[in-house]
């Protein structure tokens, strides 16, 4: 039960953090200034206005007993005298009748309170507070006539409850914009700090990070700028060290190709030489995966005429596309096209037909490639993505390859914070879908 009312709340409550301090800045002067305005309301206004109508009604029923007595009274005199002192201007209309439609209004408290008081004295009334913004009109039965009495409507409420009210109500306000001025600020460090790690997360180059804010945000963004460094200058390491390794070996390579020139077993020197070859080649994916992490800017470019000049390319018949005009991406060109080259690169080598398509929807960007190719086996789709992983007995495997084609691939995708996956595709080989966020 507790559960199930907790994840409700959680629906209702806002997801972001200057919403949620707003909340708990702004509820609890909310909640007393609803509380102070009902006690006000219940216990000083309503009570206060009962008084005076039930002294209004009063007044009128003194007037009215006395009028009855025309023996004892002056009735102009007695007309004059309850206007002089009571501000009651009464007329006597003779055969006149109640009106039959009812001008009150069930919501308003100035209606309930004179309806009650007005029933405790007379048996047939009609009073109208609705046709005149400060005067009421009250109409009692009298003989053959129609006894109107005219008064103000202060006589029967508080008009200090609307200076109450902006009272109460102006230093909320005042109170909540203050709170805004400074949760803004507060909240802003925490906003900077979530940008530049999601730009590191991207793999962007950031300026040197200045940590602001509260002492605890500081302290966060001191550390995030200690990891940052750290992190940047283990990749420098790794890529100068696959780079150093790589141009050394080539040195005695060039010198083992030399001296296979010199081997009169032409059998022998072809197996040599094939196996030459081949560490050349593993060469050259060890320097693409080192340089996969090299320093570019990030720039706005068409990604729709990228995919196209990729493909354009290859000159084949057999990719057909289906690519949305003008999809533009913020990122790395080159690091996206070497990712599609070595994607496109894998599907070639493996298959004969692909189709390759391109779609913008409203949160991200969707490449879609299908091969009719071999495919890759479900428990193998996850370990392709790993350097230098080949899967030995399907598609085709070949010693040309060195399993980074992939690799670098799916580092460039989520370096731009999208993500790979891989399916199966209608013509029964490999499904590659891209997602990168614009």
């Amino acid at each position: 039960m507790f559960y199930g009312l907790n994840k409700v709340i959680k629906k209702i409550l806002p997801k972001q953090l200057f919403y949620r301090a707003l909340l708990i800045v702004a509820a609890p002067i909310i909640i007393l200034q609803i509380t102070i305005s009902i006690v006000f309301f219940d216990s000083l206004w309503i009570k206060t206005n009962k008084g005076m109508t039930r002294s209004l009604v009063s007044e009128v029923y003194t007037f009215l007993e006395a009028y009855k007595n025309e023996a004892d009274y002056n009735k102009q005199k007695l007309t004059d005298l309850y206007y002089q002192n009571f501000q009651l201007n009464i007329k006597y209309l003779e055969n006149e009748k109640i009106p039959l439609i009812k001008k009150e209004r069930w919501f308003s408290p100035i209606d309930r309170t004179l309806r009650r008081e007005l029933k405790s004295k007379f048996n047939n009334f009609w009073f109208d507070t609705t046709s005149y913004k400060e005067m009421i009109i009250l109409k009692i039965k009298h003989r053959n006539g129609v006894l109107q009495f005219s008064f103000p409507r202060e006589r029967v409420t508080n008009s200090s409850a609307r200076i109450f009210a902006l009272w109460i109500t102006l230093p909320a306000f005042l109170l909540i914009f203050i709170a805004l001025i400074f949760l803004k600020n507060q909240t802003r460090p925490i906003i900077n700090l979530a940008r530049a790690s999601e730009r590191f997360g991207r793999g962007e180059e950031i300026d040197e990070f200045r940590p602001s804010g509260a002492l605890e945000i500081r302290q966060a963004g001191y550390e995030f700028d200690k990891m940052r460094k750290r992190i940047k200058r283990h990749l420098n390491q790794r890529s100068e060290m696959l780079s150093g390794i790589s141009h050394d070996l080539r040195t005695p390579l060039t010198r083992i190709k030399l001296q296979l020139a010199f081997i009169q077993d032409k059998e022998i020197s072809k197996k040599l030489s094939d196996d030459v070859s081949e560490m050349e080649k593993m060469l050259n994916e060890y320097l693409q995966f080192a340089s996969s992490s090299s320093e570019e800017k990030t720039e706005s470019f068409n990604l729709s005429e990228l995919l196209k000049i990729v493909v354009a390319r290859y000159e084949r018949k057999e990719i057909k596309t289906d690519i949305q005009e003008n999809v533009y991406l913020d990122g790395r060109k080159n690091l996206i096209k070497r990712c599609l080259n070595n994607i496109i690169d894998n599907s070639i080598k493996y298959g004969k037909n692909i189709f390759i398509s391109l779609i913008k929807s409203k949160n991200s960007i969707l490449i879609t490639l299908d091969d009719d190719g071999p495919g890759i086996p479900e428990n193998e789709r996850e370990n392709v993505f790993k350097p230098f992983y080949k899967i030995s007995k399907s598609r085709g495997d070949s010693k040309s390859s060195v399993g980074l084609g992939l690799s670098i691939a799916s580092d460039v995708i989520r370096a731009h914070g999208g993500s790979i996956r891989l399916d199966d595709s209608p013509t029964k080989g490999l499904r590659i879908k891209i997602f990168l966020p614009f």
